[in-house]
């Protein structure tokens, strides 16, 4: 190796020359803006997704259309997991549309067990009418219903 002259003799120039500054506002804008979308967030769900009533309403809906359509396997999926260990998709529009055609009507807040549920209150083409639970399980679904 030779000890001639070398293109760059100094060591490179330091990259922070000046005094360090605290993080303290960075850290804290950081963290305050966590919490505002957090905030944010937690207001802003129930706008998107809906009420429990609204949703309630919606399921209840698509349920009696797909039963009114013959179409066992939407009913079907719209059942709670009790229900559908209860029933066979071929037993759903017995035990759900005994008076022909549905309508929404109402809905009403309820617990079952300590388990808010949503109370859907339908009539049937026939005249008659019947309330369907709603339960929220991995979203709203239908989990019972009972006579007028």
């Amino acid at each position: 190796m030779s000890d001639g002259p070398h293109l760059y003799d100094d060591d490179p120039a330091p990259l922070h020359t000046g005094t360090p500054r605290p993080a303290r506002a960075l850290i804290l804008a950081v963290i305050g803006g966590t919490v505002a979308v957090a905030v944010g967030m937690a207001v802003g769900l129930p706008l998107v997704k809906g009420s429990p009533e609204e949703q309630a309403r919606e399921v209840s809906g698509v349920f009696l259309a797909a039963l009114a359509q013959d179409d066992l396997e939407t009913a079907y999926g719209l059942l709670c997991a009790e229900e559908q260990a209860r029933l066979a998709p071929q037993a759903v529009p017995a035990e759900y549309a005994p008076g022909g055609a549905g309508e929404v009507t109402g809905t009403t807040a309820d617990e079952v067990d300590g388990t808010p549920v949503q109370r859907v209150e339908v009539a049937w083409s026939d005249g008659s009418t019947s309330t369907l639970t709603v339960v929220s399980q991995q979203g709203p679904r239908v989990c019972g219903t009972a006579a007028g």
